[in-house]
């Protein structure tokens, strides 16, 4: 497409220059013309007249346009080739235009705002189409981050560098504002009772271990019908205090709940506990157990997913696709989260304005990197085109000032 645009726009300056030069040569034929005439008359010499300005002109802007890239007849006459001998500080203007009237917050904020850039975005994201090409480039480009992540040197950083993380994560922290948010969303509750439910279940499946341990640990002299009976009192008992635990209402429950806000409290404000539970968390992630556990995950997530993707037709492929449509369609009909999105771009777009000086000496540094002849080819190939009518438009206008003054010059003469 860019080539495509470049040969039309080279076209398209061939014929403009060919049809300036055209009438400035018709300019001159006319001239000749005239003068090749006996006896000119009054009509003669208004068409000579205008022949000879409109020559005049035309070559003149002719001279102004051919000085902006080269030497005209590669003369080395002053104050031309203006282009490629004030590249640098085109460079620098341009740079300095660019940072100070279109990377200014009011300008890029009123751009966004008149964009919709969050809406636009979000209709983009659940087209069908939008999740098929993410999901090509996902499942083109995971076998290559996959294979790359297996390299031995690349997860040693990987587990320095995450291990590092963990290791300055305040776990009793998290845990206590894990509780907290456990406790006030009502999802302890919930999680307490399917606790209660297995440790019922797993009570009454495993009697018959209960009644062997209690019987391993009572004297011989103890009668077997008496550790049958402790065993099932054990067993009772404990499924009497799990059913007062499930009443909502009742004193364990409360005491459990009591529990639970002083554990969390604990955590968040007892530097003993918080060290103990850090030190337990650093001790498991050193421990070579856990490390092996997380290389064996690693491992075999990889190769599930490199087996996938050696299929015509993989489900990591369909699931990315679901799952992009699936969150498009959610921020498309979202308008909440689309002001949010709106709010994000924003915000990155004032960081980026922030950086509009070394934004704009970047353009100058580039420009100024460019070939002095590409910059001038490139630059007369975008305006040239159009400059060429100023030469058609000075032979013109030269052409009717010439008759103009001659037709003064007649009056008063």
């Amino acid at each position: 497409m860019a080539d495509d645009s470049e040969q039309r726009a080279r076209r398209r300056l061939k014929r403009n220059r060919a049809l300036a030069g055209a009438l400035l040569l018709a300019s001159a034929a006319i001239l000749v013309a005239t003068h090749l005439t006996p006896q000119p008359g009054f009509y003669v010499l208004l068409i000579r007249a205008a022949a000879e300005a409109g020559i005049v002109g035309g070559l003149a802007d002719w001279f102004a346009v051919t000085a902006l890239f080269r030497r005209p007849l590669g003369l080395p006459i002053p104050h031309t080739a203006i282009i490629p001998n004030n590249k640098d500080r085109i460079a620098e203007a341009l740079g300095r235009f660019v940072e100070r009237n279109f990377l200014t917050e009011e300008t890029v904020l009123a751009k966004l705002k008149s964009a919709h850039a969050a809406e636009r975005f979000t209709a983009w994201l659940a087209a069908p189409e939008t999740a098929t090409a993410i999901a090509g480039g996902v499942v083109k480009g995971l076998p290559y981050i996959i294979r790359s992540l297996q390299d031995s040197d690349l997860q040693r950083f990987a587990q320095a560098t995450i291990g590092e993380q963990l290791k300055d994560l305040d776990a009793a922290s998290l845990m206590a504002r894990a509780i907290h948010i456990l406790g006030e969303t009502g999802e302890a509750e919930v999680l307490l009772a399917r606790a209660i439910g297995i440790a019922e279940t797993w009570l009454l499946a495993h009697k018959n271990e209960i009644d062997e341990l209690v019987r391993e640990r009572t004297p011989w002299w103890v009668p077997r019908k008496i550790d049958r009976k402790i065993a099932v009192a054990i067993v009772e008992g404990l499924i009497d205090f799990l059913a007062e635990l499930r009443d909502a209402n009742s004193d364990a429950r409360r005491r459990f709940k009591a529990a639970l806000a002083r554990l969390s409290e604990d955590l968040l404000h007892s530097p003993a506990q918080r060290d103990a539970i850090n030190q337990s968390k650093n001790r498991i992630l050193e421990s070579p157990e856990f490390q092996a556990w997380l290389g064996s995950i690693w491992r075999e997530l990889s190769r599930t997913v490199l087996d996938d993707l050696a299929q015509a037709e993989p489900r990591t492929r369909t699931a990315i696709e679901k799952a992009t449509m699936t969150l498009g369609s959610a921020l498309a009909s979202d308008r909440a989260m689309q002001a949010q999105i709106e709010t994000l771009i924003e915000r990155v777009a004032i960081y980026l304005v922030s950086w509009r000086s070394e934004i704009g000496l970047f353009i100058s540094e580039v420009v100024k990197s460019w070939d002095t002849d590409v910059l001038t080819e490139r630059l007369e190939l975008v305006v040239g085109s159009d400059l060429q009518y100023i030469r058609m438009n000075g032979t013109i206008v030269g052409a009717i000032a010439g008759c103009v003054i001659f037709l003064i010059s007649q009056f008063f003469h």
